[in-house]
């Protein structure tokens, strides 16, 4: 009886561990969805305003909802059990420096100032001029500002 007692709570604990990797590593793809996502539409905007794409208002509008969704998601997805991602199977040569758990009120504010900026820029963008200058206070303000102390690229 003993020895079916300690089989169970053996196998509960090692299923119970397997699940914690597998949401870990869930959360580091969704966070990873979500910037890819964010990256093609920062790459539909960079073509608008270089002319190499035409301008078109519903597209713009879309790159702006896409950036206000991720930026109502992300803060959600770095919980401490994903801080070691480096290695894990769904790293890549970006990855999140130790600064996003030891400033995590910083990280989520510049998240909510990015959200607050991107809402703005979508219900504020009539034309290209007006796209040229919201995209590209967005991608300095925003994006640039937080890559440059949040993201570290392994340049190997």
């Amino acid at each position: 009886m003993i020895r079916s007692v300690f089989t169970v709570a053996t196998v509960a604990v090692v299923a119970l561990g397997i699940g914690v990797a597998v949401a870990q590593q869930d959360v580091i793809k969704e966070r990873k969805d979500i910037m890819k996502a964010n990256g093609d539409q920062a790459k539909i905007a960079t073509a608008m305003v270089k002319g190499e794409r035409p301008f078109d208002l519903a597209a713009a509008k879309k790159v702006f909802a896409t950036f206000a969704d991720a930026a109502g998601k992300m803060p959600n997805l770095y919980p401490a059990s994903s801080k070691n991602e480096a290695g894990s199977p769904a790293a890549d040569k970006f990855t999140p420096t130790e600064k996003v758990w030891t400033d995590m009120d910083d990280f989520k504010a510049r998240f909510a100032k990015f959200g607050e900026d991107a809402k703005k820029a979508e219900a504020s963008v009539t034309d290209l001029d007006s796209f040229k200058a919201a995209i590209g206070n967005i991608g300095k303000n925003d994006c640039g500002g937080c890559h440059q102390t949040y993201r570290h690229e392994d340049k190997s």
